[in-house]
């Protein structure tokens, strides 16, 4: 007599991974239950069940998974299985139709696992190991597949499936994580990048993310305000435009993208990076999200083309000009030094290259550009602003100087390093935290 897996028995939930450590666990106990029910000797299981516990202990080291290993595992396939009623939860919440009956019947399974009687299966086979599984104290909290907020949030919501009185119950507490933060890696993860490799296009998470915000950039109120009201009405559903963020180095352009991503996360804002080599990707990665109740802003950092390049006409016709329209929930937003995206001579306005119609060639090169409707400029620091900058950050890093002498040094600084701007007054002040650090 064959014994069903509770996997196999779900209609919504499956396809966790062939061979996955659910499904030869579950194997383990639909072997233990069926030998035991015939009298059988189960020690044959034991490896395979020392196994899966191994496999365990590695997840919650990679993770930074604590308590209940086995329900933590559980939650964990819970936030990343992308199945019709994750999808329509993720950002939006409850759904209507018969799915709602579906899922939670599938809950009703998943509820069994969370509760498997492991006692009875460990004196079975004579180990006792799931009572340190189900309390585990990790060494390493620190996750290296998501961030210390994600986690902490699996392992809360592990905790309140356990709890769970009845499945309606269950399913209210998975329909609030698909709402708050998504399902799979688009709903876990902030941003990403782009892989190709021989199986196609893949969007791949990027799990350590600079945690820059809008307010640690001191200074450009006006540009910031520029993106922070398109962002807004993008992520809010109304119109919106492409934005392209030019101007001078190390003013804040790259850092007010982070900071946007930041700060919009919990509104269903996702970035996308994406280099101009992979611009022939670019409809192959739209597909893929042009479905998702995300908002995906596809990031292209320093962007510019030299007359050779011609990657920029895979762009052009993205943006605006294919036959298909872009989907409403992508943007592209780019940073570049600049203005005008791509190289331009003196000789293309004045007509003395060889082409006939001189006028076409600066239309060719103007039109990328044009397709972004906001445009914000980042100009370099006046001295003042430049010092004002110093002294603000020397403040919140609480660097003890006289101001005299802390902007006499500043100005070396800038001096040597290119001129002012808010990246150079930035790393004067690491330098000076770190002079301090070495000195203590």
């Amino acid at each position: 007599m064959e014994i069903l897996t509770k996997t196999e028995q779900m209609a919504v939930y499956r396809d966790f991974g062939g061979n996955s450590l659910l499904e030869r666990l579950e194997r383990v106990m639909a072997s233990y239950s069926l030998q035991a029910s015939g009298g059988q000797n189960v020690k044959s299981l034991v490896g395979a069940y020392c196994q899966c516990m191994h496999e365990l202990i590695e997840l919650a080291g990679n993770h930074g998974f604590r308590g209940n290993l086995w329900q933590d595992y559980l939650t964990y396939l819970l936030v990343n299985n992308e199945n019709a009623f994750s999808t329509a939860c993720e950002i939006r919440g409850a759904v209507e139709g018969s799915i709602n009956e579906l899922a939670m019947r599938d809950f009703a399974l998943f509820m069994e696992l969370y509760h498997f009687d492991f006692e009875a299966l460990e004196d079975a086979l004579g180990l006792r190991l799931y009572g340190l599984i189900s309390d585990y104290k990790n060494v390493n909290e620190d996750s290296k597949v998501f961030n210390r907020r994600i986690r902490d949030r699996i392992c809360e919501l592990s905790v309140k499936l356990a709890a769970a009185e009845n499945p309606r119950e269950f399913m209210e507490d998975m329909v609030s994580f698909y709402k708050d933060f998504g399902v799979g890696k688009l709903g876990l993860h902030k941003a990403f990048r782009v892989a190709h490799t021989e199986t196609g296009v893949h969007i791949v998470p990027i799990t350590n993310i600079t945690h820059v915000h809008l307010d640690d950039l001191v200074g450009y109120e006006i540009a910031k305000k520029k993106l922070i009201e398109n962002t807004e009405a993008f992520i809010s559903g109304r119109k919106a435009n492409n934005c392209l963020l030019f101007g001078d180095a190390g003013t804040g352009k790259s850092s007010s993208i982070k900071g946007i991503l930041n700060q919009y996360y919990d509104w269903g804002l996702r970035i996308i990076e994406i280099y101009k080599h992979q611009f022939k990707d670019l409809n192959d990665v739209i597909a893929q999200i042009k479905n998702r109740n995300y908002r995906f802003i596809i990031y292209m950092d320093d962007l510019s083309f030299e007359e050779f390049e011609i990657e920029y006409k895979y762009l052009k016709a993205v943006i605006e000009g294919g036959l298909e329209k872009k989907p409403e929930n992508i943007l592209i937003y780019a940073t570049s030094n600049r203005r005008h995206l791509i190289k331009e001579e003196f000789a293309d306005k004045e007509g003395r290259r060889d082409s006939l119609h001189s006028s076409d060639t600066v239309q060719e090169k103007l039109s990328l550009v044009s397709r972004f409707g906001v445009q914000i400029f980042f100009c370099a620091p006046s001295k003042r602003e430049y010092q004002e900058i110093v002294k603000v950050l020397a403040r919140r890093y609480g660097v003890s100087m006289p101001e005299e002498e802390l902007l006499l040094e500043a100005n070396k600084w800038e001096l040597g390093h290119g001129g002012p701007s808010g990246r150079n007054a930035q790393q004067f002040i690491d330098y000076l935290l770190g002079c301090r650090t070495a000195a203590d």
